[in-house]
Order: C-alpha cells, then structure tokens, then sequence
C-alpha cells in the first residue's frame, strides 16, 4: 500500500461527495484526475479540503480546477436519490454507486490505475459496481482523505456542484432551502408542504432522513 508521501508523485483519480448530510438538493460525487504537474496547479490554488473553505471562494474555485484537471461530476437530484435509496435501501451502497459512476465516466477520458475516496466503508462495494461494466481499478480508502489534493479537488468541485443545485431548487420554490438538517431545515420543509403539498417535498428533499417525519408530523 502507497504512503501518503508517495500517493502525491503518482497520476491518481480523487473522488468526494456533497450533499450525503444535507436534507434538500442533490447527493453530488465527483472524480478528479491529478498528474504530479497539475497537483503544483491546485497547491497554488490553495486547494484543500472544502469544509474548510467559505461557499463563495468554493464558486470561485472550481472553474479553475475544472479548467486544470480532468473530472467527472454525478449528480443525483433528490427525486432519483429517492428512487435509488429506495431500491438499495443502504447509503453505504447508495455512494458507492455513485463513486463507481464518477469513476467509470472519467476513466473514460483518461488512464489511471489508481483511485483514492474517503473511508465510508467497505471498498469492495465500489469495486463491486465498478466490475459489472469491467472496470479494474486500485482503490484506497482512508479517513481524512481530503488531505490528498486530488480528493480534496474533487471536494470542491463536488460542493460547488451541490450548491449550484440547491440554489436552482430555492428559486424553483420562491423560499430558501437551507444545508443541513437544522431546526431551519425543518422550517423550510413545512413550508414547502403546506405551499406545494407532501409529493413535492421528494423533489427536493432526501424523504429517508428522519427530518422528513418532523416535517409531516408538523402539517
């Protein structure tokens, strides 16, 4: 197994997500390509992990790493996360789906023998779903993996994808949705039923977190 040291002198695929703890908007995973000449590129661009960057400067980012890097971006809007969620019925699966896409869409564009996410369970279940359509990769998975600049590229790119998303679904609705899954949250979810009734709500929001029965409860 590569060391962190040796991970960043290596071409390697990076892949986060966005989303997984927000009730509104999509479940965003993004894959981003990294050589050792376009890691100088995002540490010059102070890239790093984006729960530690402001929104805005999120926005602004992720042009440029999209103009650096080779990507891929999956969206998976709330009403087809529900359709998914309720067929795998598992968000350890319901990820690695989507990892395994973002995967598979930018192997497409470019070779790479080796990918790195975030420790959210067991690897074989993106290997898993990446073997039915024949793609062989080596995956590591690690906590705190956003340390790797190529993660945490694809971090950014990620959250700015969930952003942009969540806003269009805010103007959609004429009310703000907020991220999270606040007392505000709540809020936001009674007064999206109580305008636009209870089928709406799946169009815009993750109906499996437990957010959803305080909203029903309520109207």
């Amino acid at each position: 197994m590569p060391t962190t040291t040796t991970l960043s002198s290596l071409n390697r695929i990076g892949i986060d997500e966005s989303g997984k703890g927000d009730y509104f908007g999509p479940l965003v995973i993004a894959a981003v390509f990294v050589t050792p000449a376009s890691e100088q590129d995002l540490a010059l661009m102070q890239v790093r992990d984006s729960k530690k960057i402001s929104d805005g400067r999120i926005l602004e980012m992720a042009p440029d790493i999209r103009t650096v890097c080779p990507h891929s971006i999956v969206a998976i809007g709330p009403q087809r996360y529900n359709e998914l969620y309720a067929k795998i019925n598992n968000l350890n699966r319901l990820l690695a789906w989507g990892h395994a896409r973002a995967l598979e869409n930018l192997l497409q564009q470019v070779d790479c023998d080796l990918a790195i996410a975030d420790q959210f369970g067991d690897e074989r279940l993106i290997l898993n779903a990446l073997q039915e359509k024949g793609k062989q990769i080596r995956l590591v998975q690690r906590t705190k993996a956003e340390t790797d600049l190529a993660v945490a590229a694809a971090s950014i790119l990620a959250r700015a994808e969930f952003l942009l998303r969540l806003q269009r679904l805010s103007q959609e609705l004429h009310t703000t949705l907020p991220k999270g899954a606040s007392p505000a949250v709540q809020l936001a979810g009674r007064m999206v039923v109580k305008k636009y009734g209870r089928d709406r709500l799946s169009t815009v929001a993750k109906l499996h977190f437990k957010t959803t029965q305080q909203v029903l409860n309520d109207t």
